[in-house]
């Protein structure tokens, strides 16, 4: 990749997603402690850390994949608690794109993408249709609409799955490591996909270790351990300027040359 995607004007001051002393338990295991997080529409965020750190609890916390046992969460303004119709409405505005990709095997790329649509927007067959090969096209797999899961690569599959969150028309996207179970001559199409929605102003947060994706696209850098927040950043100072000694070490892990 040898794009840059600039911090752009249009992630502005009203925040999307606020989180306010967010804490996760499982059993005894403390899995979140007192997250503090505001991002901001328009914002492009980018949670890194080591395994177990909580980073995928926290962005699962978002969409309530998972519940939270303490603390508020915020998504365009409705907080999310265990009423349904909260969670139904924080669930129209979220995309989320996972490491495996949850393609139904038995449906077509295209019936994949027109699935949700039909079920819970409830709009037309021809528009779920219309709109899914619109945003096939986007993610530059339109080719491939009548083919099933397992005859696409990894990379195919992914990008497929993006075009499916897309087509519920969210106003936010959570990525959940979508290149780590990928080869890696596959990663790079799906990455330029998401520079692609970043570019176009998506609010983003991306758990990953792909950095060079974060030196690029992040407005902000946020390092986690051990179920807190330790760091957070624009890329440029989290990376030449990091004031925790965690964040120093796990740079030097993940960025050190072979």
């Amino acid at each position: 990749m040898t794009r840059h995607v600039p911090i752009r004007d249009t992630a502005t001051a009203d925040p999307m997603i606020v989180m306010a002393d967010v804490e996760k338990w499982y059993g005894g295991f403390k899995a979140l402690s007192a997250i503090n997080l505001s991002v901001r529409r328009g914002e492009r965020i980018v949670l890194c850390g080591p395994s177990g750190s909580g980073k995928s609890t926290l962005i699962r916390c978002i969409n309530r994949l998972e519940v939270c046992q303490k603390g508020e969460i915020r998504v365009g303004g409705t907080r999310l608690d265990d009423d349904g119709h909260s969670i139904d409405a924080v669930r129209r505005e979220v995309g989320m794109v996972f490491q495996h990709f949850n393609l139904f095997p038995h449906m077509t790329v295209l019936q994949n993408c027109m699935l949700a649509p039909m079920r819970a927007l409830k709009v037309s067959r021809r528009e779920a249709e219309e709109t899914a090969r619109r945003l096939l096209d986007r993610v530059r797999i339109s080719e491939q609409a009548d083919k099933y899961p397992a005859q696409l690569s990894g990379g195919q599959q992914q990008r497929v799955a993006i075009a499916r969150a897309l087509c519920m028309r969210p106003s936010v996207m959570l990525f959940d490591e979508p290149t780590s179970a990928l080869d890696p001559e596959m990663v790079k199409e799906v990455l330029d996909t998401m520079i692609g929605l970043a570019e176009e102003g998506m609010t983003m947060i991306c758990v990953t270790h792909e950095m060079g994706f974060a030196r690029q696209v992040a407005d902000r850098v946020i390092f986690m351990a051990e179920g807190s927040i330790v760091e957070e950043a624009p890329p440029d100072t989290f990376f030449t300027q990091p004031r925790h000694e965690r964040t120093r070490k796990f740079l030097g892990e993940i960025l050190r040359p072979y």
